[in-house]
């Protein structure tokens, strides 16, 4: 083992928080103490980012109206999403997608304006950029399921309708809306796999060697 390994307990819990993050719908009100949101959003701006260049802007929803708002901009996708499910419309209207006006906390996290003056690492994939965002989004994931607070990354707007609701900037870009706060309980697996959606799919039939398609 490596000379620069955690002790056994630290890989453990490394290893529990990844395996335990779930993308949260059902929150239980509360609040998150200014200091532990402080302590989350630093550990999303640790994040790697292609060139150091940075992208994620994150901001913090505090008015209630303007939460109303953005649910209502989830809401139309919501319904434009189960239209083009065409067989599966009932189906998906039985999810519980968001978790907008439960949550403690929402935040919009968005890719900043003036990207294309970053080359470096993106010369022939610019889309690193929003790689560099997820991977911010994902730190945020997993230091809130270590503090014991759930989140949800909810992607169901209208990025440009989002951006004017909020004033960004033109060249900016809206990702994700983040619900984020205490929960009664986490789910036991993916939501969508309880609600028998989709099933996941094991490693094995994702990974090759050498060339596509070819396994060991």
């Amino acid at each position: 083992m490596s000379e620069h390994a955690f002790s056994d307990a630290e890989r453990a819990a490394v290893y529990r928080a990844i395996g335990e993050r779930r993308d949260m719908r059902h929150f239980a009100g509360g609040e998150v103490a200014p200091e532990l949101l402080a302590r989350l959003l630093a550990a999303a701006h640790q994040a790697p980012s292609v060139g150091l260049m940075q992208p994620w802007r994150f901001i913090r929803i505090s008015e209630r109206t303007l939460r109303e708002r953005i649910q209502a901009l989830v809401e139309q996708e919501r319904q434009r999403t189960a239209q083009a499910l065409g067989q599966r419309s009932d189906e998906f209207m039985k999810l519980k997608v968001e978790g907008i006006q439960d949550c403690a906390e929402v935040l919009v996290a968005a890719l900043m304006d003036h990207r294309e003056a970053h080359v470096f690492g993106r010369r022939t994939l610019p889309e690193m950029d929003l790689a560099s965002l997820a991977c911010a989004i994902q730190n945020l994931w997993l230091a809130a399921r270590a503090e014991g607070l759930g989140m949800g990354w909810v992607s169901l707007f209208d990025p440009q309708a989002l951006g004017l609701l909020l004033g960004m900037p033109a060249g900016a870009k809206p990702v994700a809306v983040l619900c984020l706060g205490p929960v009664v309980e986490f789910y036991p697996a993916p939501m969508l796999v309880l609600e028998q959606w989709a099933q996941e799919q094991p490693l094995s039939e994702m990974l090759f060697e050498n060339q596509w398609g070819e396994r060991r």
